[in-house]
C-alpha cells in the first residue's frame, strides 16, 4: 500500500474520530487511536508513523517482537491487543507499553513480576468476557474486581477492554460498550482507584464512533487504516 494511501486513510479515520467525539460532547484528544498493524509489513507501519501515528497494536507476541526490533528507530508505542499466553508474559511485559488482554489474576501477577524484574512499567487492561463467546478470551464480570484489588510492584492497571460479538451493524455493538462502561462505573463506586479505571479500550474500524459515544478512550483501528487483511489471518480480535 502506498504511503500516500495510508496517510489519507489516517486522515479520514482521525476526522471520523473527531466528529464522533465532538458529537458526544467529548474532546477528541481524550481518545487514543491505536493503529492495528497485525499481519501488515513494516513498510505500512513506517508509512503510518510518518503520517504522525504513534500507537500501534499487534495480536501475536512473536510477530510483534520482530516489528519492534525492526522499528527501533521510530518513536512509537506498542500495544498487545491479542491473547497473551502465560509463557510469553515475560517477553510481553518488557516489549509492550500497553497490554489490553489481561484475563486472569495469574497472568496479571506474572506480567507484573516480569516487569518488576526488568524495570518496566507497562499499562495493563483487563479483557472482560461479556458475551461468553467460546472463541474469545476474557475474564467474566464476577472475577474482574479481584484484579483491581491486587497490589502490583511495577505494572500499572489502567482500565478495561472488550471485544463484542462481531456484527456488521455498529448499533448492535452499543449494548456491549455500554455494559463495559457501566462495569467501570460500578468498580469505581465500589472503591477501585479511578487511576486504575481511566481507560476503556473498545471500538474497531466499523463501530468506533458508537464506542466513542459510549465512553471509549482507546479505539483499535486496522482495516480502515491499512486495508483488508488476508482471509487466513484469522477472525478473532478483528479490528
Amino acid at each position: 500500500m502506498p504511503s500516500e494511501l495510508v496517510a489519507a486513510n489516517l486522515t479520514a479515520v482521525r476526522a471520523r474520530l473527531e466528529r464522533a467525539a465532538l458529537a458526544a460532547g467529548r474532546s477528541p484528544t481524550a481518545i487514543r487511536l491505536v493503529a492495528v498493524s497485525k499481519t501488515f509489513p513494516l513498510d505500512h507501519i513506517r508509512a503510518a508513523a510518518a503520517a504522525g501515528q504513534a500507537d500501534f497494536g499487534e495480536n501475536r507476541v512473536q510477530e510483534a517482537l520482530q516489528k519492534i526490533d525492526a522499528s527501533a528507530d521510530l518513536k512509537i508505542r506498542w500495544h498487545l491487543i491479542g491473547h497473551l499466553q502465560s509463557n510469553k508474559a515475560r517477553r510481553a511485559a518488557t516489549a509492550f507499553q500497553c497490554i489490553h488482554s489481561i484475563d486472569s489474576l495469574d497472568l496479571l501477577r506474572r506480567v507484573d513480576r516480569a516487569a518488576a524484574e526488568a524495570g518496566a512499567a507497562p499499562e495493563l487492561l483487563v479483557q472482560v468476557d461479556l458475551a461468553s463467546e467460546a472463541t474469545k478470551f476474557g475474564l467474566v464480570e464476577a472475577g474482574v474486581r479481584a484484579l483491581f484489588e491486587t497490589d502490583l510492584q511495577a505494572a500499572r492497571l489502567t482500565g478495561l477492554m472488550v471485544l463484542p460479538p462481531w456484527t456488521d451493524n455498529p448499533e448492535e455493538a452499543r449494548p456491549w460498550f455500554r455494559r463495559l462502561r457501566e462495569l467501570r462505573d460500578r468498580l469505581e463506586a465500589g472503591g477501585a482507584p479511578p487511576a486504575r479505571l481511566r481507560e476503556l479500550s473498545m471500538g474497531m474500524s466499523h463501530d468506533f464512533e458508537v464506542a466513542v459515544q459510549e465512553g471509549s478512550t482507546m479505539v483499535r483501528v486496522g482495516t480502515a487504516i491499512f486495508g483488508e487483511r488476508r482471509r487466513d489471518a484469522g477472525t478473532e480480535n478483528r479490528q
